[in-house]
Order: structure tokens, then sequence, then C-alpha cells
């Protein structure tokens, strides 16, 4: 007897649920793509959101918690992705939908296990020592998605210059969000800011979120919110060389999350008080805007990628 699969179709409605549960941002800015892009940027995020829950014990992002079993779970993550990349169907929608994508796209193996390479960091009950470690943890968890998203929308996998513009952006937005959960992770005792920056701000390791030190955190918060302007911008440049549909989607995303950062930088000590969110009309304000600059790409500047920037490993 012939076993029965899940249609394509079933597979992208899953991921899309997920994606509308997941990230209202993000969801917003896929229906900006052509329907065939759209639906795989959902199956792409489905993989990436189902590997962060099981990771880290949530449900669609939300709830985080220590888990104890972290290696175990790093291990079903790594079991179920390679059954995917095998070409089989794995049983569990997200798995499935990578399965998909991947195929469809002819994804480079190496962003999956970038990714994967990510929640292990985590696993590992990893902190950051330097600004460098801290940019190499962005890379394992959003920058080598920035790269699948590329993918996804058509850019060359050997494409270089425009997968780096592609990185920087999934850096910006890791950035943006390491800045907003500063205290969510302390809940969860983790910690994305590194050593060296608590040393300088003469701030014990696992202190930072007392009162005392709210303003030096303070400092750091804005510190995180200029390196994500600073590659949000050099992620713009690279929208030109994406279609029109595409770039909008992208700085739409651009819009939305750097605005995120640029909220957690202007309330200052009160930055964590309450989770920074981005409204329905916000949202619909950044997508307009991202309309006319999407239109208006062809005349953004030929600048070179700043070399100050952290780049990817190659």
């Amino acid at each position: 007897m012939t076993a029965t699969h899940p249609s394509r179709a079933a597979i992208v409605a899953t991921a899309q649920e997920s994606i509308a549960r997941g990230s209202k941002s993000f969801s917003a800015a896929s229906r900006l793509f052509d329907r065939r892009t759209r639906e795989r940027a959902w199956l792409l995020y489905a993989w990436c959101r189902a590997c962060d829950d099981l990771a880290d014990g949530q449900d669609h992002g939300h709830g985080m918690v220590r888990v104890d079993d972290a290696p175990q779970r790093l291990a079903l993550i790594r079991t179920l992705t390679d059954r995917a990349l095998a070409g089989e169907w794995v049983g569990v929608p997200a798995f499935d939908a990578l399965r998909i994508v991947c195929e469809e796209t002819h994804m480079p193996r190496r962003f999956v296990d970038d990714v994967i390479a990510g929640f292990a960091l985590d696993a590992d009950d990893w902190r950051p020592r330097s600004t460098h470690d801290l940019m190499q943890y962005c890379y394992h968890v959003a920058g080598a998605v920035g790269c699948m998203m590329a993918v996804v929308m058509g850019v060359d996998p050997q494409d270089d210059a425009t997968l780096d513009r592609a990185c920087d952006l999934g850096l910006a937005f890791q950035l943006a969000n390491i800045a907003r959960d500063i205290e969510e992770d302390d809940r969860a005792a983790r910690c994305y800011l590194p050593e060296e920056w608590l040393v300088e701000m003469d701030m014990p390791p696992g202190q930072h979120m007392k009162p005392p030190f709210r303003p030096r955190l303070t400092v750091l918060a804005h510190r995180l919110a200029e390196l994500a302007a600073a590659h949000e911008e050099s992620a713009r440049i690279g929208t030109k060389q994406l279609a029109f549909r595409p770039a909008w989607a992208v700085l739409s995303a651009a819009g939305i999350y750097g605005d995120i950062a640029r909220k957690v930088a202007k309330r200052g000590d009160h930055a964590w008080d309450h989770r920074v969110t981005t409204s329905k009309a916000e949202k619909a304000g950044f997508i307009l805007r991202a309309f006319a600059h999407a239109s208006g790409r062809a005349r953004l500047p030929d600048t070179p990628r700043s070399p100050e920037l952290w780049t990817r490993p190659r």
C-alpha cells in the first residue's frame, strides 16, 4: 500500500498559520511577495519557527523557558532536518516545509547547517565574550536565514555580494531582538550582551537587569540599536539587486523591524518596562513608505559595503 502524504498546499497552509501566529511583522511583509515566493517564505519560516520553539520550549516564539534537555532537543532538530534534506517525508509539517522549499530553490545545505549551529550555541549555554562573538551568533540565528531568504527570492547562491546584504538584514533583525528582549532573556537565564561590554560598564555578570545598572544598560541598548541601523542601511542598498515586489517586502520588513531597535533606544531606561511592539497602523505606514522606496531604489547610490561592518563567514 502506498502511503499518502499531505499535499504541498496543505503544508503551505500550515506554514501560513505558523507565521501568522509567530510574527505579525514578517507575516505582513510576506504578503507583498508574488504567490510562489510568498509560499516559499512561509515554508522557510515554519521550519525556523519550529526549530526555535523546540530549542527554547516555546509556542510560536512565546513563553521561552530554560529547558533541561537541550542536547536531546538539538539532536532531534538535526535528525528531522537531515531526513528532510534527504528528501524524506518527515511527517512533521515544519520539516516537510523545509524539504519542499530546499528542493524548489536548490538551497545550499551550508545555510541550513549554519542556522542549526546557532541552536547548538544556545544548547551549550553559550555566552558572547566580544562584539565578534555577538555578531557570529547573530549570523547563525538570523544572518544565515537572511541568506536563505535571498535564495528564496531568486538570488544566485554564488552571488556573495548580494548575500552579504541579505545577511546584513538578518543581523539587523537579531540585534533589534536582543535589544528588545534583554529582560526576557534574563528571566530565562540568558544574556547576549558581550562580556567585554558588561566589564566596560562595570556590571557584574547576571546583574545587568538590577535597577542600579539601568542607565548603563541603556548605553548598551543604544549600541545594539546603532549596530542594527548600520546593517539595516547596508541591506537597503542590496535591494537594488531584487525585483520590485521582493524589494518592497524587504524594505517593509526593514522598516518594521528597524522600528523596534529605534523604540528601544528612544525609551531609554524604560525600554524593558513593557515589550516593544509595532502597531498595525505603524506597520501599514512602513509598508506604504517602502513602496515609494522600492520604486526609487534604482536611484540609491552604489555605495560599497562598509569594510567596518562584520562580515559573514565564507
